[in-house]
């Protein structure tokens, strides 16, 4: 099975690549750096690295506070962090540029593998949530590479997916090392698709351990105070396609209740932010790009959207924002991580589609630490309830930092696991 598997991925390379040049027509970064898809490099690396894999961004923000934190203990360590995505390249790049190497991850063929290898020759290799690579494992385990999978997530889908191919999904994790898994039904089902049962440990949710610091949530207010002033802000974050028209469509009606709402967009992907601003403006309603640096005060309220053109900001944003609604959950993507609003302390409202943060969705609701809404009746009925609701807000907000700080320790828990396996030396 495993010699069928490599054949497969050698016969649509091609395809990838069609793949990668059609989605750079709308985000010109999938052109670039393809060498390093293959394990061909224009310089020179650093070598005996600790080697972080994190898809994109959510993986990468989530790894961030870990590798800053080795980092404190072991100066000298040195770091090695990949990803698939010329998002989470970027975010990498502005967050530790220069204070650890980055590619992207090699295709999964084992000539490919075998160039990265030799160039970096990782003392350890760490894989953040759930990326099974055959070849790769398989090379790690000859070379005899340590290999982690932390916060690990293995939905039953997935889990399903995996079953029926156990020819090839057993003999990959038997090179895994250690799989940090987030819940008891993750580490389960990691069993049940091959993995030893004593390589499986349960160490919580990384994403619980969020850092914000306090310069970002002052800017944030910053931001509020200078220009968007007294109006009523609504963020709605990481948006994906199909899921900023339904606001869109619903914005003149909730004016009418809220005169001076400020509706703000952050798109999880840069090459939608002109067709955002399209949007808008197909429904009438007058959109600013936040480059443009224009005010959206109550005094020159001539804006409707205000349109985060912009990486990174996310975080800053939540600062600004009275209310913020979790993208990617009003259409069938599975949402995105709440916990970053939380920390921030903005109340959180999100859609039916949480299937990626299964837990951490029934946890806040649990709670009463968030609102969940199902359809745009209960989306209208939401928003005005706590915009006449100030003391609503708070107490939302103040139990979802409440049930944040109860699950925090992952990270220093998984450091300790590391340092441990890290060869001497390190």
């Amino acid at each position: 099975m495993h010699s069928l598997y490599t054949v497969l991925f050698y016969l649509l390379t091609p395809f990838i690549l069609l793949r990668l040049l059609w989605r750079s027509l709308k985000a010109p970064a999938y052109r670039r750096r393809w060498n390093e898809r293959f394990g061909f490099y224009d310089k020179t690396y650093s070598q005996n690295v600790v080697w972080f894999h994190a898809v994109s961004v959510g993986e990468a923000e989530a790894l961030f506070p870990l590798l800053r934190l080795l980092q404190t203990r072991h100066p000298g360590l040195k770091l090695l962090i990949t990803t698939t995505t010329p998002t989470g390249s970027a975010r990498v790049q502005a967050v530790f540029g220069g204070k650890a190497e980055h590619v992207y991850l090699p295709y999964d063929m084992p000539f490919v593998i075998g160039r990265f290898l030799t160039a970096f020759k990782p003392r350890l290799a760490v894989i953040m949530e759930t990326e099974i690579w055959p070849n790769l494992y398989a090379a790690c385990g000859r070379q005899q590479i340590p290999l982690f999978l932390i916060n690990a997530r293995l939905s039953e889908k997935s889990a399903r997916g995996y079953r029926k191919i156990p020819s090839l999904i057993r003999p990959t994790l038997e090179h895994v090392s250690l799989i940090a898994a987030q819940t008891a039904d993750d580490a389960e089902r990691f069993v049940q698709i091959g993995a030893k049962p004593d390589s499986v440990r349960v160490m919580g949710n990384m994403k619980f351990d969020i850092e914000i610091a306090e310069e970002t949530l002052a800017q944030g207010r910053r931001l509020k105070a200078s220009v968007f002033g007294d109006r009523f802000v609504w963020i709605l974050a990481s948006t994906h396609k199909n899921e900023e028209a339904p606001f869109l469509n619903l914005y003149p009606e909730i004016k009418v209740e809220i005169p001076d709402l400020l509706l703000v967009i952050v798109p999880r992907h840069p090459e939608r932010f002109s067709e955002v601003k399209n949007l808008c403006e197909e429904r009438g309603l007058k959109a600013v790009m936040r480059t443009s640096e224009s005010p959206c005060t109550a005094e020159t309220d001539v804006y409707d959207v205000y349109i985060a053109d912009t990486m990174g900001e996310l975080k800053m944003l939540y600062a600004a924002a009275d209310v913020a609604f979790i993208g990617g959950s009003l259409v069938p993507v599975g949402g995105h991580n709440l916990l970053e609003a939380a920390a921030a302390g903005v109340p959180v409202m999100f859609g039916p589609y949480m299937a990626n943060f299964k837990e951490i969705a029934g946890g806040v609701l649990a709670h009463q630490a968030a609102l969940q809404c199902r359809s745009p009746e209960e989306i209208i009925g939401t928003i005005l309830s706590l915009y006449a609701d100030p003391e609503q807000r708070t107490e939302l907000a103040d139990r979802a930092r409440v049930f944040l700080n109860e699950n925090r320790g992952a990270i220093a828990a998984i450091a300790e696991l590391i340092e441990a396996a890290i060869p001497k030396g390190g």
